[in-house]
């Protein structure tokens, strides 16, 4: 068995987004891309350690930002997270794989919801009421990791800052104001995050 133990995750076919109309870096139009997406006749469960080697295929990943008075949450990724090539990078998105554990009956856009509760829950401890918007979608095709997988961005709104790491993989947590994720921070930030700071409203 490989190093994935063999998990199963949900994928799309990557001639689907170039149907819909690839793009390189974030897209705003959630409006366009996600009925398609989120249609359970568009997506199934593939062997992740194939899958990690089949760009044919996209990962579908919800990659959640959590906001709370000008500040993000801010973390850099642990040696124990499970993408070896984003270890020690900064990052504003705390999410991963759906898997067959999360599928509904309802299939589609409820499983997906499903998968994004289970990931908060498992790597965030959040003591206060919080809202969810999906405000885009990232591709990042010019490098491995990214031809591989399609975010999901969500803007989560907490009310208040009762925010904390709940995993080994996501080091030195905290909300960080805005201004410094687009200043000095940005450089060291993995590029999905660097690409999900273009979409907050």
């Amino acid at each position: 068995m490989g190093k994935y133990a063999g998990e199963q995750i949900l994928v799309i076919k990557r001639e689907l987004l170039d149907q819909l109309g690839s793009f390189q870096g974030a897209n705003a139009n959630i409006d366009h891309y996600l009925p398609s997406l989120m249609d359970s006749a568009n997506s199934f469960f593939m062997d992740r350690e194939v899958a990690e080697n089949d760009p044919t295929h996209k990962q579908l990943i919800p990659y959640c930002l959590f906001h709370y008075q000008g500040q993000i949450f801010h973390y850099l990724r642990g040696k124990s997270g499970g993408e070896a090539r984003l270890h020690a990078k900064g990052s504003i998105g705390v999410g991963g794989h759906i898997n067959p554990v999360d599928d509904s009956a309802l299939g589609g856009e409820a499983t997906y919801r499903a998968a994004v509760q289970r990931e908060i829950e498992e790597e965030l401890q959040i003591d206060a009421p919080y809202t969810d918007t999906i405000i885009g979608l990232i591709n990042d095709d010019e490098n491995a990791v990214g031809q591989v997988h399609l975010g999901v961005v969500h803007l989560v709104e907490l009310t208040s800052d009762a925010i904390r790491s709940n995993e080994d993989c996501l080091l030195d947590g905290q909300l960080v104001p805005v201004a410094d994720l687009q200043g000095d921070l940005h450089d060291r930030l993995e590029s999905w995050s660097q690409m999900a700071l273009t979409l907050l409203p």
